[in-house]
């Protein structure tokens, strides 16, 4: 397969390319979505490091504790409108519209995650994914206790941090390779799936 676009500055790696246990993995993404995202093709040019970030990955966003699972898209979109990481916006905005059956939520949270009208507790998590996003420093124990106040437990307030932070460098790392979204995410959770 010859891509028009490049995937990546750095090349890519196609699935039958990939080590046994990746190919194994990563297919059965490939399987229940119909495509291999960019994401994996690009970083399986160096394997240990893709193993490594799907590990963190799926204990940070495959968890049923905590956060629910539109609440964790909702971090990762915020986070990346915020870092203006246009893969991970596109496509964590298309889990993020069918993880909530909404087809707009993502638009108008990754366009400006400071002002979007949202639940409380959305606005809690968004607002804490902003601050550890843009100037973690900054974090003091009165933003942990407004969004304990929101609802959040601590677990899920570290939910938020522990995603925020994996995405701070998925975003860095989606800039490096300038990573080009799929095509297929574009119209996920807008029209109905065939």
């Amino acid at each position: 397969m010859t891509d028009a676009v490049p995937v990546s500055r750095f090349g890519h790696v196609e699935l039958e390319d990939m080590p046994d246990d990746l190919r194994a993995r990563v297919g059965a993404i490939a399987e229940k979505s119909g495509f291999v995202p960019n994401v994996f093709r690009a970083l399986a040019r160096r394997p240990a490091e893709l193993r490594a970030f799907l590990d963190y990955h799926d204990a940070l966003m495959d968890s049923d504790d905590g956060l629910s699972k539109a609440e964790r898209e909702l971090v990762v979109v915020a986070t990346s409108g915020a870092n203006h990481c246009t893969y991970c916006i596109v496509a964590h905005g298309a889990i993020l519209r069918v993880r909530t059956k909404d087809p707009e939520i993502a638009d108008r949270v990754a366009s400006n995650p400071w002002a979007v009208e949202l639940s409380r507790r959305e606005r809690a998590i968004v607002d804490l994914a902003l601050l550890i996003a843009t100037d973690s420093a900054a974090l003091t124990e009165a933003e942990l206790d407004d969004a304990r106040a929101a609802g959040l437990t601590d677990e899920e307030i570290w939910d938020v941090g522990a995603i925020t932070a994996l995405f701070a460098m998925s975003n860095r790392l989606a800039h490096l390779t300038a990573l080009r979204p799929n095509p297929e995410f574009y119209l996920m959770g807008r029209l109905p799936r065939t």
